[in-house]
């Protein structure tokens, strides 16, 4: 890689550094390339970018980001995993692809601000997708005005079950003899 590549490498790491939430550190000792391309066809329709990079040219490319951090982590062997716009996704994602693989591990990651270890970066993944949150959502805007009618109607219902009470009384008293109750 010439310098040329270099730098549009790290303005494009740089970038997607500045746009993103949420960055996963992984660490592939001992794995073949065909696990860390499987691993990276794994993020493709998450929409994450996997990528192994040299870690000087990952920590030029954090520099101004506010990501800073995690400069410190980059050390050995190191993939670089940048979410897209759904960071919990993501995190869904590497909970998944990293469960069962002894060679690909998280190793430290990033998320609104904070530096998280391996626990951290699955207690993301636990979080509620986009898509969930709006759907909950949607589910309280359509239940809200149902409770309220409920509540409205609820006088009138009541009051027309006293009155067909009373009325039911009156057919039983007339039908027994005429007295009223």
């Amino acid at each position: 890689m010439n310098r040329e590549q270099k730098a549009g490498l790290v303005d494009d790491l740089h970038a997607r550094f500045k746009d993103t939430p949420f960055v996963v550190l992984t660490e592939f000792k001992g794995s073949t390339v065909a696990e860390l391309d499987a691993f990276r066809r794994a993020c493709d329709p998450a929409g994450a970018y996997f990528r192994v990079v040299k870690n000087t040219l990952a920590v030029r490319a954090l520099e101004g980001t506010g990501k800073e951090i995690l400069a410190d982590k980059f050390r050995g062997n190191v993939g670089l995993l940048i979410s897209g716009e759904d960071a919990i996704r993501t995190a869904k994602l590497v909970k998944e692809q990293t469960k069962d693989s002894e060679k690909i591990f998280v190793k430290a990651g990033f998320f609104d601000g904070d530096i998280l270890d391996a626990k951290a970066v699955e207690k993301v993944a636990d979080l509620p997708t986009k898509e969930e949150l709006q759907a909950n959502l949607l589910g309280l805007l359509v239940q809200v005005p149902q409770q309220l009618l409920a509540v409205l109607q609820a006088p009138a219902r009541d009051l027309l079950f006293v009155l067909n009470n009373y009325a039911a009384k009156l057919e039983q008293s007339e039908s027994a003899g005429g007295q009223q109750p």
